[in-house]
């Protein structure tokens, strides 16, 4: 999710009563060669801070121990993926200080929504780089990766080729090396985390039903997103649904009209249900993509109920109330923004709580590392997921 400051099995498996079986040697596990993400600050790990305002301590202090382009004392569910999947950690695509791209890029910007927003720069915390420019870049990414294989120049007819194949194992200074192999991009792992911010940003602005009404279009553009990139070659696509937006401190601290609307765990139910309902239509949405993309594997991976269920045992899973979050909690209360700090005795001193992986939430509108690795632990077994393929083996297809 953006940073919108002020909330901003095999074998055989039941679904829906109908048995399926995976095809194939259900035990492989799918090798992708690279991942390319798109989606927001849930998944950012550097282009906001490589482009705009590079993000401050205490960020990054758990894992990397320093900032390292997250909003998050450490690492994303996207860094989890990484890791289950063998691969290092994605690069952000707009950060040229990052270790490089052989093994895919991250479109994801902080503040990123779907449908572009009335902004410049990044106003109110809202990204420039709706999904539709994070596709953009992909496509003009791999353009020039291609191009770096293979290059033909035709003059009159006649064409030479400049460079080395593909297939070519001989290293050269044309930065091959820094960029996945043509092929690779049919195997790669796409994935998506995208939306939130446009629910977000309409309950800021517009009703509750008017934000419920502009769903539909929300999600025609992620339809068309991915329609672009089948187009591409993309065929393996594992995409999250929406968390529970009214469950973020921030959500709740801010919320006008309480006690009303308010659930038993402290969430602004009402949001929460818009949430639900654009879940809803996502995944009828992605289910009609399997029909008019034979050729791809949608996971449509369930989130919201993981993270529901974070919050809502989060004492019994050892945290403390999810409503707390440990970056600018404050002695003034909840009104301090992560990464305010204090000289004392010529040591700069955050306003962070003593241990970030007691908490379910790190600044009020982000997930920290401790919550994001048990969210992880939940979505990647396949059991949240649609059909339920665990994220080692989302290439297959089930019939």
């Amino acid at each position: 999710m953006g940073m919108l400051w002020w909330v901003l099995l095999l074998g055989f498996s039941w679904n829906g009563g109908e048995r399926r079986m995976v095809m194939g040697n259900s035990n492989n596990k799918c090798e992708f060669p690279a991942i390319f993400n798109f989606g927001d600050s849930n998944s950012d790990t550097g282009a906001i801070s490589a482009s705009f305002s590079q993000v401050a301590p205490p960020n990054g202090e758990t894992f990397f121990g320093k900032p390292m382009g997250r909003v998050c004392d450490g690492r994303l569910i996207v860094d989890f993926i990484a890791e289950t999947l063998g691969l290092p950690y994605l690069t952000a695509y707009l950060d040229s200080l990052g270790n490089g791209f052989s093994h895919g890029a991250n479109f994801a910007t902080a503040g990123s929504t779907v449908r572009p927003q009335n902004v410049t720069l990044f106003q109110g915390g809202v990204s420039p780089f709706s999904l539709n420019y994070q596709v953009l870049q992909f496509t003009q990414f791999k353009s020039r990766s291609s191009f770096l294989y293979i290059k033909d120049i035709c003059l009159e007819g006649r064409c030479i080729r400049i460079g080395e194949s593909a297939n070519s194992s001989s290293s050269s200074s044309s930065g091959k090396t820094n960029v996945p192999k043509p092929e690779d991009f049919s195997k790669a792992l796409y994935t998506f985390d995208i939306g939130q911010n446009d629910l977000a940003a309409g309950f800021r602005t517009i009703s509750d039903d008017a934000v419920r009404a502009s769903i539909p279009q929300i999600l025609a553009s992620i339809s068309q997103a991915i329609q672009v990139l089948y187009g591409e070659g993309a065929r393996t696509f594992w995409i999250h649904n929406t968390g529970p937006i009214g469950c973020l401190p921030f959500s709740a601290m801010y919320y006008p009209f309480k006690p009303r609307n308010i659930d038993k765990y402290g969430c602004v139910y009402t949001q929460n249900d818009v949430a639900q309902e654009f879940n809803r239509q996502l995944k009828l949405m992605v289910s009609q993509l399997r029909e008019q993309l034979p050729h791809a594997e949608l996971t449509y991976v369930d989130v919201y109920s993981a993270k529901f269920n974070l919050i809502s045992h989060a004492k019994e899973e050892g945290f403390v109330d999810p409503l707390k979050f440990c970056c600018g909690y404050g002695k003034d209360g909840y009104n301090a923004w992560c990464g305010r700090s204090t000289n004392v005795n010529g040591t700069i001193v955050y306003d962070v709580c003593d241990k970030a992986s007691m908490y379910v939430s790190w600044d009020g509108i982000h997930y920290s590392e401790a919550a994001n690795r048990w969210i992880a632990n939940h979505i990647f077994n396949g059991q949240l997921s649609e059909p339920p393929l665990p994220l080692t083996q989302a290439c297959h297809r089930l019939t």
